[in-house]
């Protein structure tokens, strides 16, 4: 049995993993390459297996990085089955519609105003390649064993990252590897925690936050403070955040500060038409979350919903403060582009991000102090304050990967550390080698390991 790392080794974007189990190979995850351009064009390569040849797709989770190329996996030639929970299928739907019609859009606008050097500039794929890859998805449910060739079986258990986010379980041979996907947080006060695994003789395991602890701040505190100062000055809180998983968290903890009286009653306005559509299918899903029905209706109905583009740009034009909250979390794409033009040239405004930022994204410039950032092909200045909320974070820090990992009876005979920069995930093999004693290892993109 073999395992060849296509993405997620030596950075923390486009988890993909081809496992070749004899007669059949699967791929775990099958995510788009963001950040650093030279990482961006990997999308574009040509897929080094052949797609029609794979016998299915496992999904841990819904986030573009690891669900991203699936329109592309369909669209040469992938036939075979896209196993996920029913959360991740109902994201999916979501997102990877979204991710299409947005690269349709920034192509149209770069060939419109002619920054671009390709011509003329063409997207990735398109909306009506994401929503035909959508029939092909096969929702199963958590501990559900389901077979996926040759003899081997997956099942999915609670990740507790995002809503259906699910570590994965292959079977086969009487061999046992685990992936972790993108591992939550214990104690959020929106998923649940990470379900414990015992063993595994192969295991991968994320390591976003290898190298660092997330800070002990209470987050509605930090978001209280933040809120009040800039308001205070006359100024809008523009939040990029995550459509899936850190919006509906934002927005809960927006409902208990207003609730308590401990922020101004000041408009709070969702921005995105793919997060709004998130929240309903995070709504619909009671019993994978922390939330109780009324819980979960009260903190979508504290924004006001923005859906049209009319709606959107009014919004620019009001001087009045209030909080926007829009996608995407990094700053990649979509509405938050447009309200950072408007917003980010104001002292008097803040810019917070809610979590991770990968290397090569505006969210990382700016969050490194940059003082200006390209958007639509024009510089913007970044004059209001920016701050990051790295306790809002979904992913385990590393003291909590550590914490999941000594749920393990036994140590597995290899642990491939995955989906991080290069020294977070240097940083969490020295610790699971000097604190657990395991055989640990961090492999280069496009390596090949074989699973003894």
């Amino acid at each position: 049995m073999f395992v060849t790392f296509l993405g997620g080794a030596g950075t923390v974007t486009g988890s993909k993993y081809l496992v070749d189990l004899g007669r059949s190979s699967v791929l775990v995850d099958c995510g788009l390459f963001q950040g650093f351009k030279n990482l961006r064009l990997r999308n574009w390569a040509p897929f080094p297996v052949d797609c029609a040849g794979l016998g299915a797709v496992i999904l841990t989770h819904a986030h573009l990085d690891h669900s991203g190329y699936l329109p592309l996996l369909v669209r040469n030639g992938f036939r075979g089955a896209i196993l996920c929970t029913a959360a991740t299928r109902d994201l999916c739907a979501i997102l990877l519609p979204d991710s299409g019609y947005l690269q349709e859009r920034e192509a149209e606008r770069a060939n419109r105003y002619g920054y671009t050097k390709h011509k003329p500039a063409l997207p990735l794929y398109t909306e009506r390649d994401a929503e035909n890859c959508l029939r092909y998805f096969r929702p199963v449910s958590f501990d559900d064993p389901r077979p996926v060739g040759n003899g081997a079986t997956v099942r999915f258990l609670v990740a507790g990252h995002i809503l259906g986010a699910a570590i994965v379980q292959i079977e086969c041979a009487g061999m046992t590897l685990v992936f972790s996907g993108d591992l939550g947080r214990p104690g959020s006060p929106t998923m649940p925690d990470p379900a414990p695994v015992r063993k595994a003789d192969h295991l991968f395991v994320e390591s976003t936050y290898g190298n660092r602890r997330h800070d002990p701040t209470d987050p509605e505190n930090a978001l209280a403070e933040i809120v009040n100062r800039t308001v205070g000055r006359g100024g809008t809180v523009l939040v990029p955040a995550f459509a899936v998983g850190r919006v509906q968290s934002v927005l809960y903890h927006l409902l208990r500060l207003k609730t308590d009286g401990r922020i101004p009653d000041v408009p709070v306005f969702l921005d995105s038409p793919m997060a709004i559509d998130a929240s309903r299918v995070f709504c619909d899903h009671f019993g994978e979350h922390r939330l109780t029905e009324a819980e979960c209706i009260a903190a979508c109905n504290v924004a006001t919903y923005v859906r049209s583009v009319g709606e959107s740009k009014a919004l620019g034009e009001s001087a009045v403060p209030k909080i926007i909250v829009s996608a995407s979390g990094m700053a990649t794409g979509g509405r938050v582009l447009h309200h950072l033009k408007r917003y980010a040239p104001d002292r008097r405004n803040t810019i917070l991000f809610t979590g991770f930022q990968a290397g090569g994204t505006r969210g990382a410039a700016m969050i490194a102090g940059a003082d200006n950032v390209k958007i639509h092909g024009a510089d913007v200045p970044i004059l209001a304050e920016v701050e990051n909320l790295h306790m809002l974070s979904a992913h385990a820090d590393a003291d909590e990967i550590i914490g999941w990992l000594r749920n393990f009876e036994a140590p597995p005979r290899m642990t491939f550390i995955t989906h991080g920069e290069p020294e977070a995930s240097d940083a969490l093999r020295k610790r699971i080698e000097g604190e657990l004693g395991w055989p640990c290892t961090v492999p280069e993109h496009g390596e090949r390991a074989q699973l003894s």
